[in-house]
């Protein structure tokens, strides 16, 4: 199975959502930090978003012989859990009356990695569907970095002024993304 390109985008895209939220939400809450910040943000939630798909890569390719014949419904089912619980998370956010809720602690190096560690987990779930599907990981690692780095550094410049009024609609936005290319990715293999 080959992915494209665009497809390999649009992963990008819906992968980078949950950090572009948080990015958006902690500039709003640090209404104070400097655009350096901001761009540091940016860069380790790229690397981050980066570095799991391979981890998941890697592992997924110690099982490829058990899963290659169901490769389809692995990625479907992942990539569909993956948009749902996004598109849950925007609704919880949409209808929640505290709207963001700030920290009273500083934003430290800590608290960011932890940050960036929680919003890539799913980054890992995709590597494993991109050891089933064959994708060039190097190409999409590098891909998924420079668009999470390029998504949530215009996060941390929206957040700065509209921030909470986005947030949840990128969630929202990402999951039916990432659940689009889950269920192209089954009626190719299974229809084409």
């Amino acid at each position: 199975m080959y992915l494209d390109t665009y497809s390999l985008i649009l992963i990008g895209l819906g992968l980078s959502m949950d950090a572009f939220a948080v990015t958006m939400a902690n500039t709003l809450c640090y209404s104070n930090m400097k655009k350096s910040y901001i761009f540091l943000m940016a860069i380790i939630f790229g690397i981050f978003q980066g570095i799991m798909p391979l981890i998941g890569y890697f592992a997924g390719n110690f099982f490829i012989d058990y899963i290659s014949a169901i490769d389809h419904w692995i990625a479907l089912i992942l990539l569909s859990i993956i948009g749902i619980q996004m598109i849950k998370e925007a609704y919880d956010d949409m209808n929640s009356e505290d709207g963001i809720v700030c920290p009273t602690k500083p934003l430290s190096m800590k608290l960011l990695f932890v940050q960036a560690i929680a919003t890539s987990i799913d980054a890992l779930t995709i590597g494993i569907s991109f050891s089933a599907l064959h994708v060039k990981i190097l190409n999409a690692a590098l891909l998924i970095t420079l668009i999470t780095f390029s998504i949530c550094l215009l996060g941390g410049l929206i957040g700065k002024t509209s921030g909470k009024f986005l947030k949840s609609k990128s969630e929202l936005l990402g999951g039916v993304i990432l659940i689009i290319i889950g269920i192209r990715i089954f009626v190719e293999h299974m229809f084409l």
